[in-house]
């Protein structure tokens, strides 16, 4: 079974501000949590997905989970400060090389993390243990792949973080 991204998201600011919501959920803001609004009892949302993936694991069906480690919802550089941004911005996204104040925007979707850099690349490879480890999942789909083997001179398919996914033994 594949599943849409279950991790926790936020819509963007014009999606609020027109009244919709981002459906899909392609904007992860919680690596390490179930999106509560999947849950019937949101306070329960970890407990209800590890349920739901043992219960499938029972009727012998894998689960695999969409993940987006490629942006978050803080935007470009005139978006909101929610994260990474706060904690080191040129450390977690991709800047422009002729601006280091301006996210380059791989994505589409205002940033780019930085997957090059070492603690970026140990938070999405501890966030991947933890739902194999914690929540059971079997496998993943990664949304826009290319952007995470992206390095000064376009993609590169032996970039140190593919590297380490490879050589993880729990992934």
């Amino acid at each position: 079974l594949s599943l849409l991204p279950v991790h926790y998201h936020l819509d963007e600011g014009p999606l609020s501000e027109r009244g919709a919501v981002n459906y899909w959920g392609y904007n992860t803001l919680g690596f390490f949590a179930p999106d509560p609004r999947l849950a019937k009892e949101p306070a329960r949302a970890s407990e209800e997905f590890r349920a739901m993936v043992h219960a499938l694991h029972a009727e012998g069906i894998e689960v695999v989970i969409d993940v987006v480690y490629n942006h978050t919802p803080e935007g470009n550089e005139y978006g909101p400060t929610l994260s990474f941004r706060g904690l080191d911005h040129a450390g977690w996204y991709r800047l422009t090389r002729d601006d280091r104040s301006r996210c380059e925007n791989l994505s589409g979707c205002g940033n780019t993390l930085n997957i090059a850099h070492p603690r970026v690349t140990q938070f999405v490879l501890d966030s991947l243990r933890y739902w194999v480890r914690e929540m059971g999942v079997d496998g993943f789909r990664f949304g826009l792949a290319p952007v995470l083997g992206r390095g000064g001179h376009g993609f590169d398919a032996q970039a140190a973080f593919f590297t380490a996914l490879r050589q993880d033994p729990v992934i």
